[in-house]
């Protein structure tokens, strides 16, 4: 079952034929696309009066992925957390390669953050949120708040890419067999950081800024049996390092990607705790 999710979660436009994988589209959220500073977005309103926000980054190593592939796990979230979510339609590389889906998702940010009342969203706490690529850019996005005194309440980081050197151990022990391959990675990071200097810099390489202090509390999410793993337990001590807040929930079994498969119990039930951290976060 899930071999066959994780081939599927690998194209470049997915059509889900298959809705079992991913688990029933839940109710009570509506749903309308629309721009935001100029990029596409999705956003998810629940039925209950919200008064946070959470911006979403999807993944797809920023070559693949859009608002449809991740459509099931933002509905989700919105459902659970009680917040808007919204899920953004960043550029895409090769065509578009680095900073342009950073940019994207900056620009996407602050406009909730600065604009809110305008946009018809609440005017309460502002989260970011991704998973893989979509957890860099959110990482990314949370040091740039702290620079520039943005007030980001909390920032979910879901098997995110931390360090584009793809040198950790975790891509030795994980290099291939396990859905995301390091070659795959390697392709990935080559498309969006064409520029070997750029991988360094904090904002496609977060792992690698001189100090994490002040940035928002984090909760970062990591499979077992990932290329990512390492940067990710990285983080989370360079974090705690710094004095930020950080929980870690390390997800026994899984491969990278095990987040979209809410049909399965351990992905439904880290979702739940993502939630529940969120919408603490954001009370």
């Amino acid at each position: 079952l899930v071999s066959v999710a994780v081939r599927l979660l690998g194209v470049r436009k997915v059509r889900f034929t298959g809705r079992l994988l991913m688990g029933p589209r839940v109710s009570g959220v509506s749903v309308v696309d629309r721009r935001i500073a100029g990029v596409g977005a999705r956003v998810y309103r629940p039925s209950q009066q919200p008064v946070a926000t959470v911006v979403y980054f999807h993944g797809g190593g920023w070559v693949v992925g859009d608002l449809d592939t991740h459509d099931g796990v933002c509905r989700s979230l919105a459902q659970a957390t009680g917040a808007v979510v919204i899920a953004t339609d960043y550029r895409l590389a090769p065509e578009h390669a680095f900073p342009a889906a950073y940019d994207d998702a900056r620009a996407v940010t602050q406009a909730v953050i600065t604009q809110s009342a305008a946009l018809g969203l609440p005017t309460g706490p502002v989260a970011v949120a991704g998973d893989s690529a979509g957890g860099n850019l959110a990482a990314a996005v949370a040091l740039h708040a702290r620079e520039h005194g943005w007030p980001l309440r909390a920032q979910l980081l879901i098997y995110p890419v931390l360090d584009a050197a793809a040198e950790s151990a975790s891509y030795q022990r994980f290099a291939s067999g396990y859905f995301l391959t390091r070659e795959s990675m390697r392709y990935y990071i080559g498309s969006y950081l064409p520029q070997p200097a750029d991988r360094a810099r904090p904002e496609a390489s977060p792992l690698r800024a001189a100090s994490l202090s002040g940035v928002a509390p984090a909760l970062v999410i990591t499979a077992e049996a990932d290329v990512l793993r390492d940067e990710a337990l990285a983080y989370v001590a360079a974090l705690r390092r710094d004095g930020v807040a950080v929980q870690h929930i390390d997800a026994a079994g899984m491969l990278h990607g095990f987040f979209n498969l809410q049909s399965l119990h351990t992905p439904r039930a880290v979702l739940q705790q993502a939630a529940q951290w969120l919408s603490e976060s954001l009370a």
